[in-house]
């Protein structure tokens, strides 16, 4: 059974030396980015039939980006060649007491000048599986949040399930209110909910009684579900030590079952694209049939490898994965 993504592949910029200031840096690494994008990436990684929809400019910077895909596995063929410019955005790298910055330049992008009827959705997801879906891409232009809303209902309609992770860039809404009327058409389609606790009091101001992370979020768990009507929800947990140390886990609610995945502490290489790398782990194995406990223990492997990986995209193999579920954290080389 396969995939489909929808939403924009950005280009990535971050400074050359690792860790330097954006405003001191004068050479960049350039890589691909984007929630989307990234979790069809690492699908192609696991060897799953995976589509990325979107549209990109038709010109060198676009060609390179659906290389990028096509170089996972991720097949391309629905992506739109159109408008002037890709989306772009700037990372700087904290370290220890200096936290992770972004610049966004993202707008006038491919996506959001799409058209109504440019995407042929019912094509697209005939004899899919899974559709996934993000928070960031509504943000982008008014039609791209009724795109994202309609191909959600024609999913639903074609028997295809819908994951939404509940991504909140509050540097790109007007306000929370506004994100809250986009979400809750969405979430009407949704049997997947990717999120933290820190998501929902952002967006819907829930707040969740806990006296841990855990707690709180195991709270934040079952609060979604009572208000979405969402079967299967798996949530992300992050303890922070500092940019440069974080404590990890993962939970996850289904057939009204919580499970709980075990701490991994990790030390931080690039913490952007970790959630992805987790819904992307969480999709892979809840479509190979895994028990629950097995689900959140690999999302949450993943997600704490990727931490590991410069860059948005994750490229650990499934066995480089479940290595890290198993407990081998020592770091050794393997020879």
């Amino acid at each position: 059974m396969s995939f489909v993504t929808f939403g924009e592949i950005m280009l990535r910029l971050t400074p050359n030396d690792h860790g330097q200031k954006i405003n001191s840096s004068n050479t960049f690494n350039v890589n691909y980015a984007g929630s989307e994008s990234n979790v069809a990436s690492a699908l192609g990684v696991f060897h799953n039939d995976i589509s990325f929809v979107s549209k990109l400019p038709s010109n060198q910077l676009g060609d390179a980006a659906v290389r990028n895909l096509q170089g996972f596995g991720v097949k391309t063929n629905f992506v739109v060649r159109g408008g002037s410019r890709i989306g772009t955005y700037f990372i700087e790298i904290g370290d220890s007491i200096r936290p992770s910055s972004v610049i966004y330049d993202r707008a006038n992008s491919a996506i959001s000048t799409i058209k109504e009827g440019e995407f042929p959705w019912e094509e697209i997801l005939r004899n899919k599986k899974w559709l996934f879906l993000s928070g960031i891409t509504p943000v982008l232009s008014e039609q791209c949040a009724k795109e994202t809303i309609n191909v959600a209902k024609i999913a639903k309609e074609l028997g295809v399930k819908v994951a939404f992770d509940m991504n909140y860039r509050r540097t790109l809404w007007k306000s929370n209110k506004d994100a809250q009327l986009i979400f809750n058409k969405i979430l009407g389609h949704t049997d997947l909910l990717f999120g933290n606790a820190g998501v929902l009091k952002d967006v819907y101001e829930m707040n969740f009684e806990g006296d841990c992370p855990e707690e709180k979020t195991m709270n934040a768990v079952l609060k979604a579900k009572k208000k979405f009507g969402i079967e299967q929800l798996a949530f992300t947990i992050r303890k922070h030590s500092s940019a440069s140390e974080n404590e990890l886990s993962g939970v996850l609610l289904s057939n009204n079952n919580l499970s709980v995945a075990k701490n991994i502490k990790v030390n931080i290489t690039d913490r952007f694209g970790t959630g992805d790398a987790f819904a992307a782990a969480c999709l892979h194995s809840i479509n190979k049939g895994d028990a629950d406990q097995e689900i959140i223990d690999f999302s949450t492997a993943a997600f704490a490898l990727k931490h590991t990986i410069k860059g948005d995209q994750h490229t650990s193999s499934e066995n480089e994965i479940k290595s890290i579920m198993e407990g081998n954290i020592s770091g050794h080389v393997l020879r």
